[in-house]
């Protein structure tokens, strides 16, 4: 345990931290001062979990169900485990499908994106949080995939306080509509079988 856990509990201290902007974290990553296995929230540097085996087969299954329509001439992008450049974040969200083709982002990553995917395990207090972050940046749709609860969160209606319709949908019975019109319904069961 690190000898500062629990110092960003204190009221005190949180208010005198010092976010980092994006454009200093990128000097930091830059300059190999930052670990590689993290991504910024609200100025925060937050160390990234190690991927479990189930996590990437479900990030895996997802990506490929989504990429059905994504198809070369779609105008959206499937992007996995690659950084979102928002106001006060970089994120690097499991899923993210956005607008446009690979060359788009030769110069800068997406600022935005149509749909944001976490699976979760391990992390879901973190992905969470990471909600009131896409809201803010305007994300429309944001979900958390948990299989150890066999269940998904779907946030939608983003504003800048935070999503305002959170639903979750459960493997017993919930079909998983998604917001692309190209890409079929896929049950909750289906999805974690």
């Amino acid at each position: 345990m690190h000898a500062t856990s629990g110092i960003l509990d204190q009221a005190a201290v949180r208010g005198a931290a010092l976010p980092l902007t994006v454009a200093q974290y990128h000097r930091l990553s830059a300059e190999g001062i930052v670990p590689e296995r993290t991504e910024l929230l609200r100025g925060i540097i937050i160390e990234q979990m190690t991927k479990s085996p189930l996590h990437t087969f479900l990030v895996q299954r997802l990506a490929r169900w989504i990429e059905t329509a994504a198809s070369p001439g779609s105008g959206l992008l499937v992007r996995k485990e690659e950084p979102l450049t928002l106001a006060d974040s970089e994120p690097e969200p499991d899923i993210a499908v956005v607008a446009g083709c690979p060359e788009d982002y030769r110069a800068a990553h997406p600022s935005t994106a149509l749909l944001v995917i976490e699976v979760s395990i391990a992390t879901l207090g973190i992905d969470r949080a990471k909600a009131d972050v896409y809201a803010a940046a305007g994300i429309p749709e944001y979900w958390i995939v948990s299989p150890e609860t066999r269940e998904i969160e779907i946030h939608r209606q983003p504003g800048p306080d935070g999503y305002h319709e959170r639903r979750t949908l459960t493997a017993a019975q919930d079909v998983l509509q998604p917001p692309l019109p190209a890409l079929s319904p896929i049950s909750v069961e289906q999805l974690f079988a």
